[in-house]
């Protein structure tokens, strides 16, 4: 019995890592597709993601429309929220306006691909490491190169030496402070990329404790839908804290003096 229980917990926890991991294959219900080439799951996942967006913003949208109604007026909803509660505050006026379409992007990119996680036909890619750091880089990009155009190089330098310190510790704080700065992109993509990963492998972990154990362990598929629930909230979330942190952060090196 525990030799039989054992062997059906390995295939439970390969079930799990073949489902958060990405792969050249894409499981479908009763069928699994062999993708060809360097063609991936997650790939995959991003190329139906931007279709989706694409055809909100593309087709369903009605920029022409005088009064917003229907997804058109939920849509403006989250882009005026994202202008003036994170993007304005975070950057001033002029700037705040100038990268709200960048803010917008994240916003919608990460809570597309984060809700799309959630349907079982479908992989969530902001669990993989690499889109998340790609998410990153991008915010690392924006805050060197747009730091340096809006203060130009030596301002940007003056970011990281901080005033009233003794010369000779500038040249410690000085390279700590620039550490900092690739810290923080780092820390976006994995706090991104861990809340994402560990979302899922609960809600399979728990689900596979019925596989295990049978009908003594059906309470826990009452526990895994109140932290699906969770993870719909979870999806909202993480796209904001990325948006938020990412235009604080821009905001830290385009405004150094506040």
């Amino acid at each position: 019995m525990a030799v039989e229980q054992a062997d059906t917990g390995a295939a439970v926890q390969q079930y799990i890592m073949h489902h958060v991991t990405d792969s050249h294959e894409w499981s479908l219900p009763f069928v699994r597709l062999e993708l060809p080439g360097p063609l991936t799951n997650h790939a995959i996942m991003l190329f139906m993601g931007g279709l989706i967006l694409v055809a909100l913003f593309g087709l369903f949208y009605r920029r022409g429309a005088l009064v917003p109604h229907g997804l058109s007026n939920l849509l403006e909803v989250f882009v005026l929220f994202i202008r003036d509660q994170i993007a304005i505050p975070s950057l001033g006026d002029a700037d705040g306006r100038k990268l709200t379409p960048l803010f917008c992007s994240f916003f919608f990119f990460i809570l597309c691909f984060n809700l799309m996680g959630l349907f079982p036909a479908f992989s969530s890619a902001t669990g993989d490491i690499s889109v998340t750091a790609a998410l990153a880089v991008v915010t690392l990009g924006f805050m060197i190169f747009g730091g340096i155009y809006k203060n130009g190089l030596l301002g940007f330098i003056k970011c990281f030496l901080p005033h009233g310190v003794p010369v000779p510790l500038l040249f410690l704080l000085g390279p700590i402070e620039f550490i900092g700065l690739i810290v923080r992109s780092a820390a976006l993509a994995i706090r991104l990329f861990a809340n994402m990963l560990a979302g899922h492998i609960v809600i399979f972990a728990l689900l596979g404790l019925v596989v295990m154990f049978g009908w003594v362990a059906l309470p826990a598929v009452i526990l895994t839908i109140g932290i699906y629930f969770l993870e719909m909230f979870i999806c909202f979330l993480q796209a904001y804290i990325f948006t938020l942190l990412s235009a604080i952060f821009m905001g830290q090196l385009y405004h150094p003096e506040h």
